[in-house]
């Protein structure tokens, strides 16, 4: 690609939003700017075509939110030749495609009936994406899978969304968070937990 180290430029990750989003960092933290917007996103994972009569489904639930989308992002390729087990993200041979579900809008009153008819278009979703578990892709960040309280979650709590973004992987960064992080310095609402 030709870059070179003079082509790049070391910056806080609120400058860098600040940039890709065209916003200035007042309006990314103040509460009170008009243009603020709202989204929900949840995530799958393919392995079989969908039908003709579930694609139709999915024409509905979109025409419904015109403010809504989805993304399919292929998988395949060299991807399949790196076993599951041999890095965290274990979405390998076999599955065809990420979908990511979005919808926007900007009025916070309406919070509730955009949150619903995601929920719903994701639960219309079921027969057509993976189970046991049903994937959800770790970018994706879904906390309608479940959440910690202050970063503290015991593997029983957190495997709600540990197998679903980290499949039998799960375990192995258990594992590792108790040996390299038993402080719980990292921590999220969806944090690995750090005890058994």
């Amino acid at each position: 690609m030709g870059i070179v180290a003079g082509d790049c430029v070391e910056t806080s990750r609120i400058d860098s939003i600040s940039y890709t989003t065209h916003t200035t960092t007042n309006q990314l933290v103040s509460s009170n700017d008009s243009n603020k917007s709202y989204f929900k996103a949840k995530s799958d994972f393919v392995t079989k075509p969908i039908p003709q009569s579930g694609l139709e489904g999915v024409w509905e639930f979109l025409g419904e939110e015109l403010s809504s989308f989805i993304v399919l992002a292929p998988l395949g390729g060299r991807m399949y030749e790196i076993p599951s087990i041999e890095i965290l993200f274990p979405y390998r041979a076999g599955y065809f495609y990420n979908i990511q579900y979005q919808v926007t809008w900007t009025d916070s009153s309406k919070d509730l009936a955009y949150m619903d008819w995601m929920r719903r278009f994701y639960e219309y979703m079921t027969p057509y994406v993976t189970e046991s578990p049903r994937g959800a892709y770790v970018n994706y960040i879904d906390l309608d899978l479940g959440t910690t309280i202050n970063g503290i979650a015991s593997v029983a709590e957190a495997r709600s969304w540990g197998d679903k973004y980290f499949g039998g992987n799960f375990d192995r960064l258990v594992k590792v968070k108790i040996k390299f992080d038993p402080n719980n310095v990292f921590r999220n609402s969806q944090s690995i937990p750090m005890n058994k």
